[in-house]
């Protein structure tokens, strides 16, 4: 396996759907500790100073780990005229909608913006005008990206408003202790074979646990995070390939509510809201048996585990490739340093910095070409029994149906999961009448 390497992460990331914060990453041989790294939002501005350098800004939400991993001082090494300086808002909530104001106002703008997943369809099909179309930047190179991601950030036109940083490819985190008292295998290849290709078979694997389920244990945490990992997993979710509004018909839709209910039905779920003082606490407490997971996620689920879960937590394939996070930079049109900023955006994002950022930051690559390096290819996470982690969000990430995004996909994913599903699952609400709550909410906020 060569070298092992381990990535964490902790703090709370950016929860695709209630835009909660990055997190805080750490290098391999650090302790995860607590608390998020906040900033304050100074947006805009680029300068040459007194000393003749230039000063490019990168505007970013919460954190995206390029100044932790030292890739702003290794850039500014291998150019000596250059100067960055990072405006980081804490929470994307915050930093989007002052994004979209001074984009109307075209003032304001960083050298560099970032975007999140959520928000790059509404960016790419109403803004694309704003931005450089970074398809032609000097050393891009389209094949180094995954197709999907790559599409998700072209416009109608054919321009490419962002290059992909990071992506979250799903595996399933599972407790080997609690599987094994509830006599089910233990080892990560066959625990993955019991749910392979469906997640139909995610939940029959939990009535089998929840027969022989040690006593106070759920077999997952929520129905919330099943819907997510599920819906993720079809090409299309909340729109069709033309733009149009399609959730209250979708097959993926549908079929993933359904298997969320089958679950709360089932009594196998912990009943817990993601990112919750009480789902912190029942992974400290090992009261449920699984979660469905992305990369960014270990750290987190190492860190409130804590020593008590050393050694007891294991990383499984998801039943279906499926995607939970990810962001792109962008170059806004019009800055002092267009040219500049141009290729300290595609450096940063290029596939050998991708890798260098999830070897210190769990960040995981959206740079295909970056997956055969050793620092993702090699990569195995300690605290999950030495789980390949490189090798198994690769084969996840190549896997991931390209989805079309919509304006409002982050709003009405948050709505079916933090209204329908929870109704359901914590008030004893009807399918029905969770379902329609929903959707009600959705028609409040959201035009067809």
């Amino acid at each position: 396996m060569g070298t092992t390497r381990e990535t964490g992460t902790t703090g709370k990331r950016t929860v695709r759907g209630t835009h909660r914060t990055r997190p805080l990453a750490l290098g391999l041989a650090a302790v995860l500790g607590a608390g998020l790294l906040s900033g304050c939002a100074d947006d805009g501005g680029s300068s040459a100073g007194a000393d003749g350098r230039t000063t490019l800004s990168v505007g970013v939400f919460g954190v995206f780990g390029y100044k932790q991993a030292g890739l702003y001082d290794e850039y500014e090494k291998l150019h000596p005229g250059i100067r960055i300086q990072e405006n980081s808002t804490e929470r994307n909530e915050d930093y989007y909608p002052a994004l979209l104001n001074h984009l109307s106002a075209n003032s304001g703008l960083s050298d560099i913006q970032a975007v999140e997943v959520d928000n790059i369809a509404e960016v790419s099909r109403l803004h694309a005008d704003k931005f450089v179309d970074m398809a032609k930047a000097g050393g891009v190179d389209k094949s180094d990206w995954l197709t999907w991601k790559w599409d998700q950030a072209k416009a109608p036109g054919g321009q490419v408003v962002g290059l992909g940083t990071d992506i979250g490819p799903m595996g399933v985190c599972y407790r080997k202790d609690l599987f094994e008292k509830a006599g089910l295998p233990t080892g990560r290849e066959e625990v993955g074979k019991l749910w392979q290709g469906d997640w139909s078979k995610y939940v029959e694997t939990g009535e089998k646990y929840m027969k022989k389920a040690p006593k106070g244990t759920a077999f997952m945490d929520g129905a919330a995070g099943l819907y997510n990992g599920a819906v993720a997993s079809y090409p299309v979710k909340y729109y069709s390939a033309d733009g149009k509004l399609v959730y209250k018909k979708s097959k993926a839709v549908r079929e993933s509510w359904d298997l969320a209910m089958r679950a709360v039905d089932s009594k196998m779920t912990g009943r817990l809201k993601q990112f919750d003082k009480e789902w912190d606490q029942a992974y400290a407490n090992g009261t449920f048996a699984t979660v469905v997971c992305p990369p960014w996620m270990l750290g987190y689920i190492k860190e409130k585990a804590g020593d008590k879960g050393a050694g007891k937590w294991d990383v499984a394939a998801a039943p279906k490739p499926a995607n939970w996070g990810g962001s792109f930079l962008t170059v806004p049109k019009g800055g002092k340093h267009e040219k500049e900023a141009l290729k300290l955006a595609t450096w940063l994002t290029a596939p050998e910095q991708q890798a260098k950022l999830f070897q210190k930051q769990a960040s995981f690559p959206s740079a295909q070409t970056a997956y055969k390096l050793p620092e993702v290819k090699d990569a195995e996470h300690a605290y999950f029994d030495k789980a390949p982690i490189g090798k198994i969000f690769s084969q996840a990430a190549e896997g991931i149906p390209t989805t079309p995004l919509g304006p409002k996909d982050q709003i009405i994913k948050t709505t079916i999961s933090d209204i329908g599903i929870l109704q359901v699952e914590q008030q004893g609400k009807s399918p029905e009448e969770g379902w329609n709550a929903a959707v009600k909410k959705i028609d409040d906020v959201v035009e067809d």
